[in-house]
């Protein structure tokens, strides 16, 4: 059985008290959930990883970074190393945001070393990725989604897909208040799904964890989670709400 994620991406929100709040009101509402099979995970800004880390011990939430670089070390001013994170007990980094990509011209190219330096140094990726709404209306979304999960990540052997977890996530619906209906979710997460098994086998994609992302709120997430290739969700803005983040966490 596929493990179920909802993670929080809290992009550049929160200062290190609103941080430890957020968490510690988190803590409260979902203790005495049954997170049957399912992952809560929160990404909090690099300067509050630590604070959010301590606050988050002996829980079942589980914190992550937003970004990393590549490189071990040097001259990247401003950038953070897997050994950095991994230093305060940092496990998983989300790669690939759309906002990543636009924002900070980050490449399939520039990816696919950060995923290297991810596996390398024994830690676990949410990889993301997705067309633009000009994809879509020219019906060019799934050979967009293919080539940046190809490039990526397709030069991996089959035993590093067991630190990858996927995030689709179509760009047209980040922070728009639109949405992919439930059936068009299941319908890229299902052809992603296939091109995984095409290039590896069923089992591998069979176990891969494949998150929507764009949108998700808790008016809309259980019949998006309904579906049988939606593993969860990359949760934006509503993450930002305790009580919209439980209600997404119940849906699934």
């Amino acid at each position: 059985m596929r493990t179920k994620i909802v993670a929080g991406n809290w992009k550049m929100n929160n200062d290190k008290k609103e941080s430890k709040k957020l968490i510690k009101d988190l803590k409260k509402a979902i203790k005495k959930e049954k997170l049957k099979n399912t992952r809560v995970i929160v990404a909090p800004t690099f300067v509050n990883l630590s604070a959010s880390l301590k606050a988050a011990d002996g829980s079942a939430i589980e914190v992550v970074a937003q970004n990393m670089h590549q490189a071990k070390n040097g001259a990247y001013t401003g950038e953070i190393s897997a050994d950095m994170l991994k230093a305060i007990g940092i496990k998983t980094v989300i790669l690939g945001h759309s906002e990543r990509r636009t924002y900070f011209n980050e490449t399939d190219a520039s990816l696919a070393a950060k995923v290297d330096a991810i596996l390398e140094n024994d830690l676990e990726t949410i990889f993301c990725f997705g067309e633009l709404l000009e994809d879509r209306k020219s019906e060019n979304h799934f050979s967009v989604v293919e080539s940046q999960i190809s490039n990526a990540l397709f030069h991996l052997g089959a035993d590093a897909w067991k630190s990858i977890i996927l995030a689709y996530e179509p760009v047209w619906a980040i922070g728009t208040g639109e949405t992919a209906s439930a059936e068009q979710a299941q319908e890229m997460h299902a052809f992603i799904r296939s091109i995984v098994a095409k290039k590896y086998n069923q089992e591998v994609a069979d176990a891969v964890s494949i998150l929507y992302g764009g949108s998700v709120k808790p008016a809309n997430a259980e019949e998006i989670f309904s579906k049988p290739d939606v593993d969860g969700g990359l949760i934006g803005g509503a993450a930002l709400n305790v009580d919209d983040f439980t209600r997404i966490i119940k849906a699934i």
